[in-house]
């Protein structure tokens, strides 16, 4: 029997339009799981917002946060896995932010505590970005003059949100950089777009290297729906796109199953696991 897990993007995919788990969807989850299914998460979220909107499920595996810069236990509550931007790449990134004016957040660890700085916030939804993970997730944001002086190494993250014509420079830049990489798509919930920028080293698709050597699996079942699920589809066994998918994700996906309003994931994993069980075995 093969070893296998499956792990599913959150925002478009696992979670409903409202942003939340249906009651559906965590007891099927949770029932499988307790026959022995394998199932995490790989988020765009910090833990921060990612631990208490998936607090229901009964996780057995390390989530990939930050689009694969981290690999988190919810078990223990540690991060097992960071994957840190140098000093000069974290530095070259910000001065492409300044150079097209446009304001970011760089994510760090502090204390070992992950922490947010910015020097400026205008965007709304940015601002709506900090009040929220302030004072609902209790996320640590630190505003500062000069944001190339708190680098330290520690950095594994900076982003920005605004239009698709404002953020693109920047992400063609940052395609240049030598040790970055990056995620560049709409968000699921404005007409906003996200530019997510990473070591080399993270990515979903890494964070799924990272689990399948870590803890064995010869198989990986992946769900996603938006742009920078596209990396962890490369890595994975099976792709599945849900039915509100990106185009680009639907071509790249093995299958394509209900949307996220729909209970798309876990109505295709109850399937799916039921079949393999009856068939040819499940651990």
């Amino acid at each position: 029997m093969k070893k296998s897990l499956i792990i599913s993007d959150l925002d478009g995919t696992l979670l409903n339009s409202d942003g939340k788990l249906s009651e559906y969807t965590v007891g099927t989850l949770n029932c499988l799981i307790d026959c022995g299914m394998y199932f995490t998460f790989a988020t765009a979220r910090t833990i921060y917002s990612a631990k208490p909107i998936t607090s229901k499920l009964n996780i057995n595996v390390p989530c990939i946060l930050n689009n694969g810069a981290s690999v988190y236990d919810m078990n223990i509550g540690k991060y097992i896995r960071n994957a840190c931007i140098s000093c000069e790449v974290s530095e070259r990134i910000i001065s492409v932010f300044r150079k097209n004016d446009v304001n970011c957040f760089m994510f760090k660890f502090v204390d070992n505590i992950l922490s947010t700085f910015y020097d400026k916030v205008t965007d709304e939804l940015m601002k709506t970005y900090v009040a929220e993970r302030k004072e609902k997730f209790l996320h640590p944001f630190f505003e500062c003059n000069d944001l190339v002086s708190e680098i330290n190494g520690s950095e594994i993250y900076i982003n920005s949100t605004g239009s698709y014509e404002d953020l693109l420079p920047i992400r063609n830049a940052v395609a240049e950089i030598e040790g970055a990489d990056c995620a560049f798509y709409k968000d699921t919930y404005t007409d906003k777009w996200f530019l997510e920028i990473f070591s080399n080293e993270a990515s979903k698709a890494n964070g799924i290297k990272f689990l399948r050597k870590a803890y064995g699996f010869e198989h990986i079942i992946v769900f996603g729906d938006n742009l920078n699920d596209l990396s962890m589809f490369e890595e994975a066994d099976t792709k599945i796109a849900v039915g509100n998918a990106h185009p680009d994700v639907k071509d790249a996906a093995d299958f394509i199953v209900g949307s996220n309003d729909d209970d798309g994931v876990a109505r295709e994993i109850k399937e799916r696991f039921l079949f393999d069980m009856a068939t040819k075995g499940f651990q």
